[in-house]
């Protein structure tokens, strides 16, 4: 018997499943050749580009940095015909013009980044093949120059190069993002941009009408002088926060060849270090209060000139002799032989440690960067008469900063704050990642201390040397300061540092300014001549602006 063999269907089926199968994966590995010269007249691109960068404000939440929407511009050699380039004539820089005039290699090349409005709107009706535009963010300053040191710049990737910018880097700065670009052919262009997350921000304890008032006083006084630099600082002497922050020269960030001027962006108030003259003398009088070593009731001999070791000291005006001056007149006189013979008493290791605990010849602990310590010598090297210079303010440098947070301590009842600049910052997320705050360093003289000094500075404008700083409309204490310049180990005949500190209102300090003009030359140099009227015009323009802002909050009055 024979055995029947039948041939299933199934067999069939496998095998032409098996070839489809097969030529579906070399169809899908191996295109076609006209597939793959289309496909090479087409590329896929990551191009870096700057995401937005963080807000900066100032504690009202007025915008004082923040990234804009700008077009940048690039070609595709493969695309682009260098004969084009006369088209960009009196568009684009000569240099640019000669660079895309010739033969470039790869697939991009830019051709300038983050141009104004008005060349991008040249380019509008502009069609040329293989020039492309993409989309990215420049940082702007609304108020251009104001409050300019305090903020910093950006390079051209918004990246932070000094002031806030710098010190806040991290947190305002959102990585780059990438443009993916695609190129058709016939050169047209699709992209897409993504960006992460939110946009951080940073609020600053700046009160950008302060700020305005005082610059514009600094610009002028400086200017008129034709000084060779200045600094004005605004503190609230009872929480540490920075109002106020002016560095003179001057540059505006929106203009990157005023960049070029490294002078000009140096911030004076927490960079620069000088003698300090005068304006140091209250300090000095509350270190010898407080450590015992001047009576209240004690009187001093004044003379034209002080013999001290290997030197001496003289008056400010030569040949003055004051005679015989109680402490309290010390200071409303600002004599240097009293001030000397108070100094003097002080030992060289007591005054330089009460020194350092008044915050000088340390970095203060404010968020930005290139911050100075100041210039203290080891008591050792206190010799001669060194003491009694230091006392009247020189053979000593400290920094703007430094300065007005000391006499702050005067004015608040003895407390040494720390000066802050940002009230809070946040993430991209949203989240607070920083907060400023009150922080006592500690506490430098009692409140009796700093009662009396209080009322000797208010004392030293009505009838001392601020007395051009002497206002109808509130009262100020002062201190002015005539400081001599060293160079090279030698005081410089002719070059003075003048200034003034001053806190108001007197019965209730809200307010404490340092105005410093740095070598005047216009034949003035005295402080209480050049920066004593400036103060009082500082004072009333400001009292001026909280009239106006009350008035306003209250619905009485509206301008």
């Amino acid at each position: 018997m024979h055995r029947k063999y039948v041939i299933s269907p199934w067999w069939a089926i496998f095998i032409l499943f098996t070839v489809f199968s097969w030529k579906l994966v070399q169809y899908h590995t191996t295109p076609d050749y006209r597939v793959l010269a289309l496909a090479e007249r087409q590329y896929w691109s990551h191009v870096p580009i700057n995401a937005n960068r963080g807000a900066i404000q100032d504690r009202e939440g007025n915008i004082l940095a923040l990234s804009v929407p700008v077009s940048s511009y690039f070609i595709d050699p493969e695309y682009w015909n260098p004969n084009d380039a006369k088209e960009l004539k009196g568009i684009f820089s000569d240099s640019v013009i000669d660079r895309i005039s010739k033969q470039n290699d790869g697939r991009f090349v830019w051709v300038a980044r983050k141009v104004p409005p008005e060349i991008t709107e040249k380019l509008v009706d502009k069609d040329l093949e293989g020039l492309h535009e993409i989309k990215e963010k420049l940082r702007y300053y609304p108020n251009n120059s104001l409050l300019t040191h305090a903020l910093g710049f950006c390079d051209i990737d918004d990246r932070g190069q000094s002031g806030i910018e710098l010190a806040w880097d991290t947190t305002l700065f959102e990585p780059a993002g990438y443009r993916l670009t695609a190129k058709k052919n016939l050169g047209k262009l699709d992209n897409g941009l993504h960006i992460k997350k939110g946009i951080p921000s940073i609020v600053l304890t700046i009160d950008a009408k302060i700020q305005f008032v005082i610059e514009k006083v600094l610009n002028e006084t400086a200017t008129a002088n034709a000084a060779k630099w200045g600094a004005a600082v605004c503190m609230d002497p009872n929480s540490g926060e920075i109002l106020a922050m002016a560095s003179w020269p001057t540059f505006n960030p929106n203009k990157r060849n005023e960049l070029k001027n490294t002078a000009a962006t140096v911030n004076n108030v927490v960079s620069r270090t000088y003698e300090p003259g005068s304006t140091l003398k209250p300090v000095i009088m509350g270190i010898a209060i407080e450590k015992g070593h001047v009576k209240a009731n004690e009187v001093f001999k004044c003379p034209a000139n002080f013999k001290v070791a290997d030197g001496s000291i003289s008056e400010a005006y030569k040949g003055t002799s004051f005679g015989s001056l109680s402490i309290s007149e010390i200071l409303v006189k600002s004599s240097n032989v009293g001030m000397a013979q108070i100094g003097i008493r002080v030992k060289p290791v007591e005054m330089y440690q009460s020194l350092l605990d008044w915050g000088f010849g340390s970095i203060p602990e404010i968020e930005l960067n290139g911050v100075e310590r100041g210039l203290i010598s080891r008591p050792s090297q206190w010799r001669g008469v060194v003491p009694a210079n230091i006392a009247i303010g020189q053979g000593f440098a400290t920094t703007p900063l430094q300065l007005v947070t000391a006499i702050s301590a005067i004015v608040n009842g003895g407390h040494l704050l720390k000066p802050y600049l940002v009230k809070s910052a946040r993430d991209s997320d949203g989240n607070i990642v920083y907060s400023g705050e009150r922080t006592v360093l500690r506490d430098v003289i009692s409140p009796v201390t700093s009662a009396w000094l209080s009322g000797v500075m208010l004392e030293a404008t009505m009838k001392g040397t601020g007395r051009p700083a002497v206002s109808k409309l509130l009262k100020i204490g002062t201190k002015t300061g005539t400081a001599q310049v060293a160079e090279k180990g030698k005081y410089v005949p002719n070059k003075y540092v003048s200034s003034i500190v001053g806190f108001w209102p007197y019965d209730n300090p809200q307010y404490t300014v340092l105005l410093v003009i740095g070598e005047p030359s216009k034949g003035k140099y005295y402080g209480g001549e050049i920066a004593a009227p400036p103060l009082k015009r500082i004072a009333e323009e400001m009292l001026e602006l909280s009239s106006v802002v009350s008035m306003k909050q209250d619905g009485s009055i509206l301008h």
